[in-house]
């Protein structure tokens, strides 16, 4: 069983690998401290982190802690601890029951919040407070004990971080007793598939390729065309739908027809005949004539009407004040 999927890119293995290491050793210490059981420890991380693997790259790169330790928070070797032993400063874990010492491992041993160790535990945040007052360590009169909290915390950090490297080596290569099938070299990295070479395609030959391009489009035109004239032989056979001729108009389509009128056509005098020519001649001799064209104003001052205001000549342009008029009449009296 591969630890990662085949789909995997080198650059994503990468960052899983980065992440599976940074991780490995807490997550070690916190599952050995869990189950008491260093054997029962590595068989439950090695699992988790086969499925953690596996389901990586379908997930954001944000989502992978809480999503690892929510798979070690499940495991069952976890949650049932019958077998565990705890020695030395580490003797008060082995008095607390399963979920609460895994609350309080969560904290000191794996660094997370409270918020997310809650939702790995399925309980709020006041629930997960509750348990982790319960973990603390009490004093001969049964209250909590800081000094006994920090010395315990400080024992698991250290653990964390004198853990051998060859401990983790081992993780890598985890091979199951009685078990006849090879084992995958890393659980980090999917293993290398064998590739299989692609059978290249059959080329078509150049007289194909000439030809197949003029083919299509002479195709094409024929079909064009037969359908052209189809349409053309099926359209002289329809009989046409009868005109709709408005209210009256002629609707009759025939040729048109030619009679002649009845009577004499009118009669048209010469010009040089034309009894109005001497009219107007003997009008425009008259010396008169002239006159005509300012009839109205000549009929106007007859009848006595005022003469227009010559504007010919210049106006002052300040005219002089009506009282200066009357005081010179008024001087001449």
């Amino acid at each position: 069983m591969t630890a990662a999927s085949a789909s995997l890119s080198p650059t994503a293995a990468g960052a899983l690998s980065a992440f599976l290491r940074g991780v490995e050793r807490r997550a070690l210490v916190v599952a050995e401290l869990q189950t008491g059981d260093a054997a029962r420890a590595e068989q439950a991380l090695v699992a988790v982190m086969r499925a953690f693997a596996a389901v990586a790259s379908d997930l954001p790169m944000a989502q992978w802690p809480p999503r690892f330790w929510a798979l070690l928070a499940a495991r069952q070797a976890l949650r049932e601890t019958p077998t565990g032993r705890w020695e030395g400063t580490l003797a008060h874990l082995g008095s607390l029951q399963p979920l609460v010492r895994l609350a309080l491992l969560l904290r000191i041993g794996a660094g997370l919040d409270e918020d997310t160790a809650a939702r790995l535990l399925d309980t709020d945040v006041d629930g997960y407070q509750e348990a982790l007052a319960a973990a603390c360590p009490r004093d001969a009169h049964g209250n909590p004990d800081a000094q006994a909290w920090r010395v315990l915390a400080e024992q698991v950090q250290q653990q964390i971080r004198e853990l051998p490297a060859q401990r983790l080596k081992e993780l890598q290569q985890p091979v199951a007793a009685g078990r006849k099938e090879e084992a995958p070299k890393t659980w980090r990295a999917p293993a290398a598939e064998p590739r299989t070479s692609a059978t290249p395609p059959r080329r078509r030959s150049s007289q194909q390729r000439r030809w197949r391009g003029p083919a299509i489009l002479l195709g094409t035109v024929l079909v064009l065309l037969l359908a052209g004239l189809g349409w053309r032989a099926w359209q002289s056979h329809v009989p046409d739908a009868p005109a709709v001729v408005p209210d009256g108009a002629v609707g009759e389509a025939g040729p048109v027809t030619v009679e002649a009128l009845e009577g004499d056509p009118p009669k048209v005098a010469a010009a040089a005949a034309d009894p109005m020519a001497t009219e107007d001649a003997a009008m425009l001799a008259d010396r008169d004539f002239p006159l005509l064209a300012d009839a109205d104003l000549h009929a106007w001052s007859a009848a006595g009407g005022p003469l227009p205001v010559d504007e010919s000549q210049a106006r002052p342009t300040r005219p002089e004040p009506v009282a200066a008029a009357l005081e010179t009449a008024a001087a001449d009296e």
